[in-house]
């Protein structure tokens, strides 16, 4: 699924930006794609609310290391919350991988 955390309702994990191709559908238990995170120190505090609501996703991918996009999954660590893994993969290779590919990080 290839998305960005601003795009995100608070806490629910349902994808809200309509230039989304996935639009309308939950992040929880999804890979997410992000190609270029978008968006400001925001994206930490959305995946925080997802992560303590259970409505995150399964991991994220990014184009690029993100340190506000990491600080959420470090602050729920902190927290005693449950995690998820984050990678790195360049946008390029990312468009090899089609949504529904079933797909493994760690």
């Amino acid at each position: 699924m290839k998305a960005l955390l601003p795009g995100t309702a608070e806490g629910r994990g349902k994808l809200t930006d309509p230039a989304l191709p996935h639009c309308g559908e939950s992040v929880k238990d999804r890979m997410l794609m992000i190609a270029e995170p978008v968006g400001s120190s925001s994206s930490s505090a959305v995946l925080l609310e997802l992560l303590h609501a259970g409505n995150a996703p399964a991991a994220i991918v990014l184009g690029r290391a993100d340190a506000i996009v990491a600080l959420g999954v470090l602050v729920a660590r902190e927290m005693g919350w449950a995690t998820i893994p984050l990678a790195v993969l360049a946008p390029d290779e990312q468009q090899k991988i089609a949504d529904g590919d079933m797909l493994r990080v760690g």
